[in-house]
């Protein structure tokens, strides 16, 4: 049996390579849509009407909220 010829063998690795790497983005897509489908609300967006502005007691120095 005569050898492959190099041409052969890079086409092939080549071939394998692109196929490995759609099936990791499709996997990497996969759990990415599954994570953000279990994101809590808290670590969603921010919304700064929620978030009470803080004031300083000059009795006691510590920041409490208005």
């Amino acid at each position: 049996m005569p050898p492959i010829p190099p041409v052969v063998g890079w086409t092939a690795v080549a071939v394998a390579v692109v196929a490995l790497s759609r099936a990791v983005m499709k996997e990497w897509r996969r759990v990415n849509a599954l994570l953000a489908a279990q994101r809590s609300p808290a670590q969603g967006e921010v919304r700064p009407d929620v978030i009470p502005t803080l004031r300083r007691d000059p009795r006691t120095g510590i920041f409490r909220p208005d």
